[in-house]
């Protein structure tokens, strides 16, 4: 018998679900000595935001932040109702515009550590308190979930043939061109140490999906560690995934970030993307 969920059919219902579940463990639980904060970009997730909640470990992070694109579905209403701290853009800024409010909020809020995670429950976020003790061991500064362990596993998780050979081919060429050995450059389920968000000038990307590449081409460039666990991925109808035309377009802006990170490493042509912010806000505040 299968231990992962299949797609879900309502499975928490919205209503008797809230977020002090997770949040406030029963009982003697030893406390953190970080504060960690869970950031959801979301757009139409109404649907699946509670089971995405019901599946964190108790204790395992201090506060949720949900950030919300412009849904046209009760996303925002379901959210407050659950507990979270909710922030509404009154339009649609895309997946990278949304990830800039979210960890502009959660260093705003004192995270020292920030977990990104979809709240499509298309990631398994079991393995939140995993991949956050890598971080606070010091092993990494960012940590990736990795949905392509196995061929097998990703194809039964419902990843299509396409997007999996996309995939392999772009992460193959980011590890050879960066130096690393990530099993999956382009996950949705993210990790990061206060300081990288600090340090990496994520408002210069782009509010577009290739917002992701830029960000760990940045961290790799200004010489943070990364690492990655597996996570089993789910893919259904109500998770969001990018159609075959805007992936065409993603892989093109990806290849670009990696030249990028080769003009700039090489002192052909400077990026304002590899400067590290807190650099760039202190120059500006003595101008």
């Amino acid at each position: 018998m299968p231990l992962l969920r299949t797609a879900p059919l309502q499975p928490i219902r919205d209503e008797i679900f809230h977020v002090d579940r997770i949040l406030v463990p029963e009982g003697d639980v030893p406390r953190r000595e970080h504060r960690v904060i869970a950031v959801m970009p979301a757009y139409n997730a109404e649907r699946t935001l509670a089971a995405t909640l019901a599946d964190i470990p108790t204790g395992s992070i201090d506060e949720v932040i949900l950030v919300d694109d412009g849904s046209t579905d009760r996303t925002v209403q379901v959210a407050r109702e659950m507990g979270l701290t909710v922030i509404a853009h009154s339009e649609n800024r895309g997946y990278g515009g949304n990830q800039k409010t979210c960890y502009r909020e959660a260093l705003a809020r004192g995270a020292d550590i920030v977990v990104m995670i979809h709240p499509d429950y298309q990631y398994d976020s079991r393995i939140i308190p995993h991949a956050v003790g890598i971080i606070e061991l010091g092993i990494c500064d960012v940590i990736l979930g990795s949905r392509v362990r196995s061929r097998e596993e990703a194809f039964r998780g419902g990843m299509p043939w396409w997007k999996y050979l996309a995939n392999r081919f772009l992460t193959t060429v980011e590890n050879l061109s960066l130096g690393q050995n990530l099993g999956d450059f382009h996950s949705g389920f993210r990790v990061y140490r206060r300081e990288v968000l600090e340090q990496i000038p994520f408002e210069r990307n782009s509010d577009d999906f290739v917002f992701d590449t830029q960000f760990l081409v940045q961290a790799v460039r200004l010489g943070f560690r990364l690492g990655d666990v597996p996570v089993p991925v789910r893919y259904f109808d109500e998770a969001s995934s990018i159609n075959f035309r805007r992936c065409i377009k993603y892989g093109m802006g990806t290849l670009g970030a990696v030249g990028e990170y080769w003009f700039d490493r090489l002192g052909v042509r400077r990026s304002p993307r590899f400067e590290r912010r807190l650099a760039v806000e202190a120059e500006a505040g003595q101008a």
